[in-house]
C-alpha cells in the first residue's frame, strides 16, 4: 500500500468517524428535544383542562396541605379570589398533572401581563422563574376585563428529561467509545502491517541476495571444475573443491535460520534443557569469532569472573544466543571492532554480557531490534548483512529458557547486550 493512498484512508476514516460524532450528537439533541417537547405538550394540555375546569366549578377544594398564598400587589382586581379561587386552583393542578403523568415537583402563579407582577400562588422563590416560564395559558374566560395568565414552573424538569434520556448518552458514548478504539486501532493496524510489509520486502531481497551469492559461487566453481586440465591438477581441485564445500555450508546455515524462524512462529520448538557450564560455551564461540574479528584488525576481551557459571538450558541454543550476539557486534562495528565479553552473578542469576564499541543503536531503533525482520539502519555502513531474524531468535528463545534479555546503546558509541539465565545450586559432594 503506497503512502498516498494509506493518507487518503486515514483523511476518508478521519470524516467519517468525525461525521459519526456529530450525527450523535444531534441524536441525542434531537431526542432531548423530543422529550422536552413531549413534557411540554402534557403540561399544556393540563393547564387548559384547569382553565375548563375552573369554569365549571366554583366549589373549594378542601386542602389542608395548601400554604398560605401569598400576594405581591397592594390590591387585587375585584373577585379574582372568586373567580380564581386558590384552593382549587391547586387541587386542580395537582390532579391535572397526576392524571397527565406529571410527577415533578411544581410551583405557579397568576400574573398580570401587562407589568409581571405577581399577584398570588406559590412560588417557593421561584418568582422570576415563573414569569418567564414557557409554560402558561390564559385566563381571559375567567376574567374579562384583565389580561391574565396562569405560569408554571417546574424546577427540576431537565433533570428529569435528562434521568429519561440517560441511556441514550451513554448508549451514545459507548458507542463512539468504541468507534473512536476501532478507527484508531484500524489506523494504527494499517500502518504496522504496512511496516511489516516493508520489513518482508527488505527480509526477501537479503534472503535472495544471501543466497544468490554462495549459489553463484558453487556454479563458478563447479565450471571451474568441469574445464579440461583442472583434473590434472590436484592442488585446483582441492581448492575449487573446498570453496564448493564452504559455500554449500554457508547457504545451508542461511536456510537454517529461516527454518528456525518458521519453528519459533509455530511455537512447536522443543527444548533440550541440561545442567552445563556456560563459560565453556562462551570460550567456546569467542574462539570461534577470534580469526573473524582478527580479520578485520579487531580484538576479543574476555572477562569470565562470574563464580557460579552452570545454567539449565539447551546448550545448542544458548550458543547460538552467543553466537549471534558476538556476530552482531563483529558486524555493526565500523574499522576495527573492539568487543568486550563479561560475566557476573546478581541475585541468582548469570548474566553475560556482549558489548561493542560499534555503531550504537538509537533509543527509536532500541524498542524494534528485537521484532521479527527488524534491521537496524547502519548510515554509511553498506556492508552489513542479514535477515533481520537474529535478535529475534535471541529474545525469543532466551525467554522460552526462563532467561531475559536487556540492551543498552547510545548511537556512534556502542551497545551492551545483556543475557541473564538463573544459575543452578551445584552440591559439592566430599
Amino acid at each position: 500500500m503506497s503512502r498516498k493512498v494509506l493518507t487518503i484512508i486515514i483523511i476518508l476514516s478521519t470524516i467519517s468517524l468525525v461525521a459519526a460524532i456529530i450525527t450523535q450528537l444531534l441524536w441525542v439533541r434531537d431526542a432531548w428535544q423530543l422529550k422536552e417537547d413531549q413534557f411540554n405538550d402534557r403540561v399544556k394540555i393540563g393547564l387548559k383542562s384547569v382553565v375548563h375546569q375552573l369554569l365549571s366549578e366554583r366549589d373549594y377544594y378542601q386542602n389542608k396541605d395548601i400554604p398560605e398564598i401569598i400576594v405581591f400587589a397592594d390590591s387585587l382586581p375585584d373577585n379574582l379570589l372568586e373567580r380564581v379561587p386558590p384552593k382549587l386552583l391547586d387541587s386542580l393542578l395537582q390532579k391535572e398533572f397526576d392524571f397527565m403523568r406529571i410527577s415533578e415537583e411544581f410551583v405557579y402563579g397568576v400574573l398580570d401581563t401587562g407589568n409581571l407582577i405577581l399577584f398570588y400562588g406559590i412560588y417557593g422563590g421561584y418568582q422570576s422563574e415563573i414569569s418567564k416560564s414557557p409554560h402558561w395559558v390564559s385566563l381571559d374566560c375567567l376574567c374579562i376585563n384583565n389580561d391574565f395568565q396562569l405560569k408554571v414552573f417546574f424546577p427540576m424538569q431537565n433533570r428529569r428529561i435528562m434521568s429519561e434520556l440517560l441511556i441514550l448518552p451513554v448508549m451514545s458514548g459507548l458507542f463512539l467509545l468504541i468507534l473512536m478504539f476501532s478507527f484508531f486501532f484500524t489506523i494504527y493496524f494499517i500502518i504496522r502491517q504496512k511496516k511489516l510489509n516493508e520489513m518482508k520486502t527488505d527480509f526477501v531481497n537479503n534472503m535472495t541476495h544471501e543466497f544468490k551469492t554462495p549459489i553463484s559461487t558453487i556454479s563458478v566453481s563447479s565450471e571451474m571444475l568441469m574445464k579440461s586440465g583442472v583434473n590434472e591438477s590436484p592442488e585446483k581441485v582441492s581448492k575449487y573443491a573446498n570453496i564448493i564445500f564452504d559455500e554449500n555450508t554457508r547457504l545451508k546455515n542461511q536456510v537454517e535460520k529461516v527454518l528456525q524462524i518458521a519453528i519459533l512462529d509455530r511455537k512447536d520448538f522443543r527444548l533440550k534443557m541440561k545442567d552445563f557450564n556456560a563459560h565453556e560455551v562462551v570460550r567456546e564461540s569467542i574462539r570461534s569469532f577470534n580469526i573473524l574479528v582478527g580479520e578485520r584488525g579487531g580484538v576479543i576481551h574476555e572477562h569470565l569472573s562470574a563464580e557460579k557459571e552452570v545454567i539449565s538450558a539447551d546448550k545448542l541454543h544458548f550458543s547460538n544466543i552467543i553466537n549471534n550476539l558476538i556476530d552482531n557486534a563483529n558486524k555493526y562495528s565500523a574499522g576495527s571492532p573492539e568487543i568486550t565479553i563479561t560475566s557476573r552473578n546478581h541475585n541468582g542469576h548469570l548474566i553475560i554480557s556482549v558489548e561493542d564499541k560499534g555503531i550504537g543503536i538509537s533509543k527509536d531503533n532500541t524498542r524494534y531490534i528485537f521484532r521479527k525482520f527488524h534491521r537496524v539502519q547502519t548510515g554509511n555502513l553498506h556492508d552489513v548483512k542479514g535477515f533481520g531474524l537474529g535478535l529475534y531468535y535471541v529474545k525469543t528463545i532466551t525467554e522460552a529458557m526462563g532467561g531475559s534479555i536487556n540492551v543498552r546503546s547510545e548511537l556512534n558509541k556502542g551497545s551492551r547486550f545483556d543475557v541473564s539465565f538463573p544459575v543452578m545450586n551445584i552440591i559439592e559432594t566430599t
